[in-house]
């Protein structure tokens, strides 16, 4: 087996956006979807089914795969119901695409807990939901791939998002723990911020640059991340307007104490830690 043909793929938040043309592509590739949507406004409110049902009948009028499933990520039983929709309409599950996600901006200082809380749900608990229910599926069948929306609020922050940032960048923890529990059992688990023009981006982006930046430029490196060819795992990507590009932590060369330092000892030697004209890619090193 080759590509996404024959795979059977959730996409959460797949009514609208990036998610719909995630399940498109996905679909075209040969894959049976899973068109996971509450149906709900842009801050999480409200419900219903016309978004889903509206991109399944796309799917299925060009000749494809799918079903939809109306459950919230945000709480465990309604993950488990989607992973179980998989299961009973296509005889398993073999990716997850975590996708759904809403906004409620605002200023740290004003930010209320409400706000916060409810994105974390959707974002951070919905990606680990969705994510925990399938993953007895993809140890028992040695396959899955995992791919989870990330954002670059998260990587590089973005002024009044601090609950989106802090959720998305929570995510690339999640998929770089799993890329090692998932080593042995051919699960492969990466992360891609999209950049593009959407309903939750519209107050985020100017008119010019919306126009500029069509979901249909991410939907192929998602898909791709599906596949049975896949080596990469906790991988980081960052794509949008036409650009591809994986982001990776560095390091700078390490200053060394041969005795635990003063703070006078931190201090004086303070300009060549912070110093990263010289990076390498970072890993763990407490030799």
């Amino acid at each position: 087996m080759t590509g996404v043909e024959d795979r059977v793929i959730v996409v959460t938040g797949a009514g609208g956006g990036l998610g719909r043309e995630y399940a498109l592509t996905l679909a075209r590739e040969g894959a049976s979807v899973v068109v996971n949507d509450l149906g709900g406004s842009r801050d999480g409110t409200g419900a219903g089914h016309n978004m889903a049902d509206q991109v399944v009948d796309e799917i299925k009028e060009a000749g494809g795969r799918a079903v939809a499933n109306y459950d919230s990520v945000a709480e465990p039983e309604g993950a488990a119901n989607i992973i179980k929709t998989a299961v009973e309409e296509f005889g398993a599950v073999h990716g997850v695409v975590s996708n759904a996600g809403i906004l409620r901006d605002g200023t740290f200082r004003k930010m209320t807990f409400e706000n916060w809380d409810a994105v974390l749900k959707v974002h951070l608990y919905g990606g680990y939901n969705v994510i925990r229910a399938a993953w007895p599926h993809f140890r028992e069948q040695s396959f899955g791939r995992v791919v989870v929306a990330t954002s670059t609020s998260g990587l590089f922050g973005n002024f009044g998002q601090a609950n989106y940032g802090a959720a998305k960048l929570g995510l690339v923890g999640l998929i770089n723990t799993l890329a090692q529990e998932g080593a042995k059992y051919n699960i492969k688990t990466n992360a891609v911020a999209p950049i593009a023009a959407t309903r939750m981006t519209q107050d985020v982006f100017g008119d010019e640059i919306q126009r500029k930046l069509a979901p249909e430029f991410v939907a192929p490196v998602v898909a791709h991340l599906c596949t049975d060819e896949i080596t990469e795992t906790a991988a980081v990507f960052v794509v949008g307007g036409g650009k591809v590009q994986r982001i990776t932590l560095s390091q700078n060369p390490a200053v060394n104490f041969a005795t635990p330092p003063t703070v006078e000892d931190v201090a004086r030697r303070w300009a060549e830690i912070v110093n990263i004209t010289s990076t390498e890619p970072a890993v763990l090193d407490i030799g």
